[in-house]
């Protein structure tokens, strides 16, 4: 592509120093250091570090054009645009072609749920036939090929080239997670969206929005601002689920078709008589007056939402109801998310992403009502991250399980002692003492709390603190096969950790007993 008629999407931006149609676009950049001839570069402003500053290193590598948002000395073809995030999104749309208009998008925001519905929307439109991809926290995937992704959302010109591959793969329908970043980030301009979905909302990334207000804003914005933007307009929908009360709160303050999922009256989409035990979820939806019975392998009352969300998108694009169960039924699991770790012991070990309160109260209640044993958390609050909610965690912890292990999650550049130090208060705000957990036994019905610092020994104790019939829930950090300990990824998968000490249990058990 010419480079004046890249920028012919910045139009009515000024556009200085371009004669004629200039020379062929290699390539878009956003980080200085991956510019080579023939690309341009947009400079766009971090939490950390300021693209702008990186103007000159960009030009010596051979950029034909740089995107800024103030003026900038030297030679060469620069625009001047209010809002370079907007712009990138806008120029790298182009690059790839517009992909977004040639695929149907399927867009899932809410503060957690969105991999769960992602993995049930795709089983949903993969039962139906229609060739899918996948964008979202776990990895990218399409035709066969995943990739992993560092973000749940990914930067705008990462985003278009990921669909213009899926497109050229031949994939018809994209799932994507949205996430409260990426709408404020203009990370998802430009990619027009067929299905918005709202999930819920709770506490989260406050150290980013810094109030719940502002995060609700920025969610609606999903709603309000872009689907009801650009070429898809005219039929996009919304399905919100009604189960919440900021989805009844959205569905009624948005201008186009809504579809309400849920269990209360009036929801298109509607779950009855629906039961949770340790096999799954089984019960009836009901589609206006059609129903159908489904039977899950989910776990947990919150993943009746998350069924329910799937089923209203799988009707918001015509899908057949008895396709839409099918569609459900066929996820048997969803990596990290309650994903069980199978053992011979009898214990029920569970490794969860819940790193908000909302979601590891979800996931707690949910092994609550299912386990006739006693619970046993192992949890850590990320560091880098909201601080506000690490106390809120750990009263969730000492309330809901009867022996709660703080430990590390990802502590990034903070000292873990210090985040354990923020968690701590909250537990014994419950009245929970510290204790040995080799001194909790079942039947003393006591409560208590340890902290161990080393996630590993963490996991290892609450392990082997359980009896057969107990509940084991390692949360935080679900499916990541890594811990982040100042600004280095160590490989730790939580899934790995606690089938080693299984294993190693049950060769104890066996030698003890022979």
């Amino acid at each position: 592509m010419k480079l004046a008629r890249l920028m012919a999407v910045l139009t009515p931006s000024p556009v200085n120093g371009l004669q004629g149609q200039g020379p062929e676009v290699t390539a878009l950049h956003y980080r200085s250091q991956e510019v080579r001839p023939g690309g341009v570069f947009v400079a766009m402003r971090g939490r950390t570090a300021d693209g702008h500053d990186f103007i000159d290193d960009a030009r010596r590598r051979g950029a034909i054009a740089v995107v800024t948002e103030k003026p900038v000395p030297g030679a060469g073809v620069v625009a001047t645009v209010p809002d370079t995030r907007r712009a990138l999104a806008e120029l790298a749309a182009a690059f790839y072609g517009r992909p977004a208009e040639q695929l149907t998008v399927i867009a899932v925001t809410g503060t957690n749920g969105k991999t769960t519905t992602t993995y049930l929307v795709e089983g949903i439109l993969t039962q139906a036939g229609l060739p899918t991809g996948v964008i979202g926290t776990i990895n990218y995937r399409y035709a066969g090929v995943s990739h992993p992704s560092p973000v749940t959302t990914p930067e705008s010109l990462d985003l278009q080239r990921i669909l213009a591959e899926m497109r050229a793969a031949g994939v018809s329908h994209v799932v994507l997670e949205a996430s409260s970043h990426a709408i404020d980030l203009q990370r998802i301009h430009a990619c027009w969206i067929d299905v918005g979905v709202f999930t819920n909302l709770s506490q989260d990334h406050l150290d980013f929005h810094g109030s719940m207000p502002a995060y609700w804003a920025t969610k609606k914005r999903l709603f309000t601002h872009f689907l009801p933007s650009g070429p898809k307009a005219g039929r996009a929908v919304a399905v919100v689920n009604a189960d919440s009360a900021h989805g009844r709160e959205l569905a009624e303050q948005v201008a186009i078709p809504v579809i309400r999922t849920g269990t209360r009256p009036g929801c298109s989409v509607r779950g009855e008589h629906l039961i949770c035990d340790l096999q799954g979820i089984r019960g009836s939806l009901a589609f206006g007056t059609q129903r159908i019975d489904v039977r899950s392998r989910l776990v947990g009352r919150h993943n009746i939402e998350n069924l329910l969300c799937a089923a209203g998108t799988g009707t918001a694009l015509g899908i057949d109801p008895q396709v839409i169960g099918a569609g459900l039924e066929s996820v048997h699991r969803v990596p990290g998310r309650l994903e069980r770790v199978e053992s011979r012991s009898g214990r029920w070990v569970y490794v969860d992403y819940s790193h908000t309160p909302d979601a590891l109260e979800n996931a707690l209640q949910a092994l609550r009502a299912l386990t006739a044993g006693r619970i046993i958390c192992v949890f850590g609050c990320g560091g880098d991250r909201d601080r506000t909610k690490r106390p809120i965690m750990g009263a969730i912890a000492a309330r809901l399980s009867d022996l709660t292990i703080a430990t590390s999650d990802n502590p990034r550049t903070e000292d873990p002692v210090a985040i354990l130090n923020q968690i701590v208060p909250g537990i014994r705000a419950q009245g929970v003492p510290e204790a040995d957990a080799r001194e909790i036994a079942p039947p003393s019905g006591a409560k208590g709390f340890v902290v161990e610092p080393d996630r590993r020994t963490a996991i290892a104790l609450g392990i082997r603190a359980a009896r057969a019939g107990d509940a084991v829930l390692i949360a935080g950090k679900g499916h990541e096969p890594y811990q982040i300990i100042g600004h280095h990824h160590i490989h730790f998968d939580d899934r790995e950790e606690a089938a080693a000490v299984l294993e190693k249990l049950e060769t104890e058990s066996i030698g003890h007993d022979a």
